[in-house]
């Protein structure tokens, strides 16, 4: 019986010992281990937006131009905005026909484009100011694009069909 009270507050010193141990341990390397992993670092002004693809791959967005709600396809292959006549002109921008001065090449062929500049376009709180667009007759788009002069003023990438825009 002696031997087993012996061997018992032996095995209860070394817990002991061994608590106090770990318990300085973990006092001492807490402050190690958060200095040492640093938190992850937001985009500069920390706006981050996720669009999903819908079933045919594409991404639909709900922007505001100039304050005013504009739905747009996002085109990684269109070199600018391209607004319909009819979105255009809800947006209070009405080019004469003397303003179609450009030529721009779509997949209905090549068709004259009236230029224009946005003052703002907005998707989900990332903003991007002066932003080149043209003006497209409703019959050469069945629908507005987000195209390049937006995207490429913001960080975007694609992944697992969602488009993550950053700014």
């Amino acid at each position: 019986m002696r031997t087993v009270l012996i061997f018992l507050c032996i095995v209860a010193a070394i817990c002991t010992f061994a608590s106090q141990q770990l318990d300085k341990w973990n006092k001492a390397g807490q402050p190690a281990i958060m200095t040492a992993a640093p938190a992850p670092q937001a985009s500069a002004s920390g706006r981050t937006v996720t669009l999903q693809s819908d079933r045919g791959g594409h991404f639909q967005v709900d922007a505001r131009v100039d304050g005013r709600a504009v739905d747009f396809m996002v085109d990684t292959g269109a070199s600018v905005i391209a607004l319909r006549e009819s979105s255009a002109a809800k947006l209070g921008i009405h080019p004469a026909r003397r303003d179609y001065t450009a030529k721009a090449s779509t997949a209905n062929g090549v068709v004259a484009v009236a230029p224009v500049m946005l003052n703002r376009v907005e998707v989900n709180g990332i903003t991007v100011r002066d932003v080149r667009a043209f003006g497209m007759p409703d019959d050469g788009l069945s629908t507005n694009l987000l195209g390049m002069s937006f995207l490429s003023r913001v960080k975007w990438t694609h992944d697992k069909g969602r488009l993550i825009l950053e700014q």
